[in-house]
């Protein structure tokens, strides 16, 4: 980027939710995300449900509500900056690799004092992906809150945010600053999915306004289909959550939303049954890892709402091929299996040594991502390997790479919202 930062306000208590990825960057984005997935699991998993899952997903919310004022009724959207400026005049989370508690005594003012990003101006409609899965996850935990005073104010909060949407002339879709960092392009999935869990919610409660969100939800779940299908569940694409959803709560077109989550997992059935190693997902670009993980989730909420089994063992195999069933060999969640990834790109268990256990990564890349090589080492970083071997070298192909190596941002770095939709997958899994 070029220039410095504009204060605009502050200073805002943003304290909490958890770090993004291997750096320190928080984004309500991709916390919303997996703060949906984890009361999901816990909604879902019925008996087999982590009990820990409620304090971890409730902490997610606490932060949640931090990041929406619904006093000015803003959202804000980021904490912390990626990378320095063009000039030099401040650096990024990207710039220092270091234990996080080092920031306090920082020199560094942008590492000492976080910088807070707010989605649009206080009282402005907010980009409608913002809007639709925030909604969602204070909507999810009002369905599973036993407290029901408590589930209602978090259904008001989860309606007050979903209201604030940005619906017409919607323009580019807000995510992370720089938006490069997670391109967004869909929207009405969010959208979708925040009326799917207000309605469900609504309807716990007895709240009349059920009959609404229903509506709403069934609205943008027909606009969805009409303009936006072709992607399958994963950070960027919600809708297969969002329509077994909205047939739990009593959608009209049920049929539609059953032949689409159909769909979803033929485009993942198709390439798998071309692949030798029958993955269903790319792995010659991003997100492979949480795309499987998604074709797997995707099948068990197939079978949920509609009783047919026939993608069962397609979800199996796309779970075992997270696990090892791939080229590589290797378990893309760290210390689960044989031989599960071990050189994680992530600062605390790299200067801690312990291992960042359950950490799920990206997977193999495009392989053109390593045309530049790894890069150098921080002079913090610990090397890991620590000869520099890229074992798997021998198995690129097909377009893809996959690099065990700490520097390897590409391949090896973990980040929440993979785990989140192992979680998931592995929960509804669990059930079986």
């Amino acid at each position: 980027m070029k220039g410095e930062l504009t204060k605009v306000g502050g200073p805002v208590d943003v304290e909490g939710g958890w770090f993004d990825a291997g750096d320190y960057l928080k984004f309500t984005h991709i916390l919303a995300y997996v703060d949906t997935l984890m009361w999901a699991a816990r909604r879902d998993g019925g008996p087999v449900a982590d009990p820990r899952l409620r304090s971890e997903a409730e902490h997610g919310l606490k932060y949640l509500d931090k990041m929406w004022d619904g006093k000015s009724r803003t959202l804000y959207i980021q904490v912390g900056v990626g990378a320095g400026n063009a000039e030099g005049t401040f650096v990024g989370d990207h710039d220092i690799w270091r234990l996080p508690e080092s920031d306090d005594s920082s020199k560094e003012k942008y590492i000492r004092n976080r910088p807070v990003f707010r989605a649009a101006p206080p009282g402005e409609p907010i980009s409608p992906n913002l809007a639709g899965r925030t909604a969602a996850a204070f909507a999810l935990a009002a369905q599973v809150e036993p407290d029901r005073r408590k589930a209602r104010a978090w259904l008001d909060q989860a309606a007050e945010i979903y209201a604030m949407a940005k619906t017409t002339d919607v323009g580019p879709l807000v995510t992370s600053l720089p938006h490069a960092f997670y391109p967004e392009s869909v929207w009405r999935d969010d959208m979708e999915l925040g009326g799917a869990e207000l309605a469900l919610a609504a309807q716990r409660l007895g709240d009349p306004r059920a009959a609404q969100w229903l509506a709403q939800a069934s609205h943008w779940a027909e606009e969805y289909i009409a303009n936006d299908t072709g992607d399958t569940l994963n950070l960027y694409d919600v809708s297969a959550l969002a329509h077994a959803d909205l047939i739990r709560a009593g959608a009209a077109m049920k049929d539609a939303l059953a032949a689409d989550l159909k769909a979803q997992l033929e485009i993942g059935a198709s390439r798998a049954a071309k692949d030798p190693f029958r993955a269903g997902a790319r792995y010659d670009q991003f997100d492979s890892v949480p795309h499987a993980f998604g074709l797997a989730a995707t099948s068990r909420l197939y079978r949920s709402v509609t009783g047919d089994r026939s993608y069962d063992a397609f979800g199996t195999q796309q779970r075992g091929w997270a696990f090892g069933a791939n080229p590589w060999g290797v378990s893309f969640v760290q210390g689960v299996g044989d031989n599960s990834i071990s050189c994680p790109h992530y600062q605390i268990a790299n200067l801690t040594g312990r291992p960042a256990t359950g950490a799920v990564v990206n997977g193999p890349n495009a392989a053109s991502l390593f045309d530049d090589g790894l890069g150098g080492h921080f002079e913090e970083m610990a090397k890991c390997p620590a000869d520099g071997v890229d074992r798997y070298e021998e198995f690129t192909g097909r377009g893809s790479r996959f690099v065990d190596d700490v520097r390897s941002w590409q391949a090896s770095e973990p980040a929440d919202d993979f785990a989140a939709i192992a979680l998931y997958a592995l929960t509804l899994m669990a059930r079986d």
